[in-house]
């Protein structure tokens, strides 16, 4: 099943679960993406929440489009 679920590149450690449905998605918790993003990118905590906001969480890309969860 894993291959069959989409992944947001570079974000494996901030995975909590799996939403199990019809079309099963990846559940990411958006803290453990700011800390990865303040840790890596040397992000502030501000610019990191931008990041994701911008790029993650209103990103849709069909039915297999993570979750994210705070």
């Amino acid at each position: 099943m894993e291959d069959q679920l989409l992944k947001i590149y570079g974000f494996d450690e901030a995975i909590i679960g799996v939403q199990e449905s019809i079309e099963p998605k990846l559940v990411y918790d958006i803290d453990k993406i700011a800390e990865i993003l303040m840790t890596r990118d040397k992000m502030s905590e501000e610019d990191a929440y931008d990041y994701i906001s911008y790029n993650i969480t209103s990103a849709y890309v069909g039915e297999k489009t993570p979750i994210s969860v705070k």
